[in-house]
């Protein structure tokens, strides 16, 4: 079976754009693949964050993974922090990687820009990448789901794996990039040039999926669209709309072709209730199964047992990855 590692960070709920882009597809994964699934904690401190709200965002995330469907028996599912073979190869990936490089990645110029004005910018801020390239390369990944804004990280982690091999011999797997055609990126409701985030100031440009089903409907009632009044997808023109059917399709499985065919004549309004309620019975489930899960000593077991196994093959890449660097002493 071929190796998936997915990571996300406990930095809030997790957003209707986190759980079409990535999160639905880990079920059938999980049938597939041996996935890792990784709460990477340690990425999320490269911006200040407050300890006990960390420590809650860390065990909603977790139970929101196993409330979405995924087996612990199939996943491995586990903690960056809990793994501390993560930060040792991060930092041999660190000396690998080029001030330059580093610089030109887009994440670091966006999160970087509120620290300006003569602030100091955090380092963790530059040195993101290298560890990122180390969760994946610790599992010799074969693949990587990830949504357009994530391909860069995905491609400097090649980069480091290539240099590696390059210098020590063939030691890491070159990961590849598996990104959804559609929906890879759902979009603010309110800006829908830009994608849907959890850190968004507009109270309506996210759907969370624990948002109650008043708050959906409503959030997706004031949703930015055009005048037209035509369902009709195109992303440059009419890039409401697009969004709109993006969501449509995920979770139907209808193309976009079938969905202006069945809503030809019909108005936004009628369109936008029907992508709400079809939202509200996609996550109700998974918000039932939350519950239960939160609240339940099962949920420490599933993560104390994922942090095991993860270490067991972690550990094997980097003792093999510290014996041809030399940093053993056998």
């Amino acid at each position: 079976m071929s190796v998936i590692f997915s990571g996300v960070q406990p930095s809030g709920t997790i957003t209707l754009g986190n759980y079409l882009g990535a999160m639905k597809s880990f079920k059938k994964y999980q049938n597939e693949h041996e996935c890792y699934f990784c709460i990477v904690n340690q990425h999320a401190i490269t911006v200040p964050q407050e300890a006990n709200q960390l420590r809650k965002n860390i065990r909603n995330l977790a139970a929101l993974y196993l409330a979405i469907g995924l087996d612990p028996e199939k996943v491995t599912l586990f903690i960056q922090s809990e793994v501390p073979e993560h930060s040792k190869l991060g930092w041999i990936m660190t000396t690998l990687s080029y001030i330059g490089e580093l610089e030109r990645m887009t994440q670091y110029k966006d999160k970087s820009k509120p620290h300006g004005n003569g602030d100091s910018i955090p380092a963790g801020l530059l040195t993101y990448p290298p560890l990122m390239s180390a969760d994946i390369l610790l599992y010799l990944t074969d693949s990587v789901p990830v949504g357009d804004d994530q391909k860069q990280h995905i491609e400097i982690t090649r980069d480091l794996a290539q240099r590696f091999n390059s210098r020590y011999g063939e030691t890491f797997k070159i990961p590849d990039i598996h990104a959804q055609e559609v929906g890879a990126r759902i979009m603010s409701l309110q800006e829908p040039m830009k994608k849907m985030s959890k850190s968004d100031k507009n109270s309506n440009a996210t759907i969370y999926i624990l948002d109650e089903p008043e708050m959906i409907l409503k959030k997706v009632k004031k949703s930015q669209t055009d005048s037209e009044n035509k369902i009709c997808y195109n992303k440059e023109s009419k890039p409401g709309i697009s969004n709109l059917m993006s969501i449509y399709s995920l979770i139907t499985n209808k193309s976009f072709d079938e969905i202006e065919v069945l809503y030809d004549g019909k108005g936004y309004g009628q369109f936008k209730n029907d992508v709400a309620e079809l939202v509200i019975d996609e996550i109700r489930p998974i918000q039932e199964n939350y519950n239960e899960i939160i609240k339940s000593d099962y949920l420490d077991e599933v993560l104390t047992a994922g942090a095991a196994k993860a270490s067991k093959k972690a550990s094997e890449t980097l003792s093999k990855v510290e014996s041809v660097m030399g940093l053993s002493r056998i």
